[in-house]
């Protein structure tokens, strides 16, 4: 038997909350994760005016799209990055697939609205301003094309931090001096904030991967950054996902996912497609 939490969370209490949760988010939790979600569930109901699971549970379920739930998600989501993080992948954007998405939309000069960009999801912004920097620096063609870049997270507080987009030495240890000195802007304590140029061209939104129907907002993206998220799921939220990714995409576009990650195992709909940096996924260009 786990030790219950301070606020009595018996094995039934978490086995219904982590149904109920995973219906809510997909995320899945097993009895391993224990001990990480009685501490935050705890957290959230000492935040509240709740005395008791149960008394906070009941509440958090007839109303499940307020401020409680949002709390939750906050305290349950797990939130690691930082700048240029497996930029073997931005490598690979930038010497084959970018190149690949003009060909396949006429050319430089001659496609059709923006190229899109969605990092899914995007923690605290590291990703898609690591990819605004890796464009404006190496990018032949970024004075040439429209480019849109777009950043999604289920978790506010991280992306209340994305939008102020300041940052420390852990985040920081892998942009080049130059770099620094050139888009960011010394805030004191060490901390250094994304120029308000970069910041402004990135567009950041909530979301969950795993809803469908708010999924279906985004469309027509050419490449989408969905690094290590997938792993926190269950084969039935998994394959939820990889629809909705695929729904995001433009026909021909490009799915990354982090290095321990397979699509493979996952669902058919994608194609596999072997660059020298490493392996990317494709929604087909017939599909529908």
């Amino acid at each position: 038997m786990t030790p219950a939490a301070a606020t009595g969370l018996s094995d039934a209490d978490f086995a219904r909350f982590c149904e109920y949760f995973y219906k809510r988010t997909g995320i899945h939790f097993t009895s391993g994760k224990r001990y990480f979600v009685d501490k935050r569930i705890d957290t959230c109901i000492r935040n509240s005016r709740y005395d008791t699971f149960a008394s906070w549970f009941a509440a958090l379920r007839t109303n499940d799209k307020g401020e409680m739930m949002q709390e939750l998600i906050n305290q349950l989501t797990v939130n690691e990055t930082y700048f240029l993080r497996e930029d073997y992948q931005f490598d690979a954007m930038l010497s084959t697939v970018l190149p690949d998405v003009l060909a396949a939309r006429g050319g430089p000069g001659r496609i059709v609205g923006p190229v899109k960009i969605l990092s899914l999801p995007c923690s605290t912004g590291e990703e898609p301003y690591s990819i605004a920097l890796r464009l404006l620096e190496e990018w032949d063609q970024i004075d040439h094309v429209d480019v849109e870049i777009h950043g999604g997270d289920i978790d506010s507080d991280v992306l209340a931090k994305a939008a102020h987009a300041s940052y420390g030495d852990r985040s920081l240890q892998r942009v080049p001096k130059p770099w620094l000195n050139k888009y960011f802007v010394s805030v004191g304590a060490g901390r250094y904030q994304v120029d308000e140029g970069i910041r402004s061209a990135v567009t950041l939104h909530r979301i969950n991967i795993c809803d469908t129907p708010a999924m279906r907002a985004f469309r027509d993206f050419d490449v989408i950054f969905c690094r290590n998220v997938l792993i926190y799921f269950d084969e039935l939220s998994s394959r939820r996902a990889a629809e909705n990714l695929y729904g995001a995409l433009r026909p021909g576009g490009y799915l990354f996912l982090g290095h321990s990650e397979s699509m493979s195992r996952i669902s058919p709909i994608f194609t596999p497609t072997r660059l020298p940096e490493g392996l990317v996924y494709q929604r087909p260009t017939g599909g529908k």
